[in-house]
């Protein structure tokens, strides 16, 4: 008998190998883990009827489904990608959303209190994107643990597995990335890591 954990990683490479039987089977086994990473992004971003926990999986769903990047090592970087792919989602949605208040559908209606509040939810889901892409392009490594860690929701032992290094540094650039974000939201993207 496979633990689940034997099952996850040989649906992985089967689906590597270009099965998609082992796709679908694989998403259905790790469906639950899934909607936890969506619902952690979800924590941070717009409060939406139109996206839940839920669309987020699927939608996250569909861009693995016909993903070319289906070779990880383990379960750890398949759930880093699945993150990042979900994080992606997000930032679609919140510029899309964004391009439509600027005039993009031109339907003009009046803002209550509410739209207002989904509003600053959607910029501060930007600001903390153009700082997280700030702050790869000066450290990719500290992004990828921003990634695994506050988006996946990953242990350090977990993103140090996803990242092929060691639990120290995965600390350390875990407070490096936290301080770094922390004074680019207060004071503009211009923040020095």
């Amino acid at each position: 008998m496979t633990s689940r954990g034997d099952e996850i990683t040989q649906l992985m490479d089967r689906w590597s190998d270009g099965d998609e039987d082992a796709f679908d089977r694989l998403v259905e086994l790790v469906y639950d883990d899934l909607r936890a990473i969506a619902h952690r992004h979800l924590m941070m971003g717009p409060r939406d009827a139109v996206l839940d926990t839920t669309v987020l999986v699927h939608e996250a769903y569909l861009k693995l489904s016909g993903s070319e990047d289906g070779d990880w090592p383990g379960r750890a970087q398949f759930f880093a990608f699945c993150s990042t792919v979900m994080r992606r989602l997000l930032i679609d949605f919140a510029r899309k959303r964004q391009s439509l208040k600027r005039g993009g559908a031109r339907v003009r209606v009046t803002l209550d209190d509410a739209a207002a509040v989904v509003e600053e939810e959607v910029l501060e889901v930007l600001a903390v994107n153009e700082a997280l892409e700030k702050l790869e392009s000066r450290s990719p490594r500290m992004a990828r643990v921003v990634e695994c860690r506050f988006f996946g929701g990953m242990s350090v032992a977990q993103t140090a597995e996803a990242l092929g290094t060691s639990v120290r540094t995965v600390e350390r650039e875990w407070t490096r990335a936290r301080v770094y974000l922390r004074r680019a939201l207060d004071t503009g993207p211009e923040a020095e890591p």
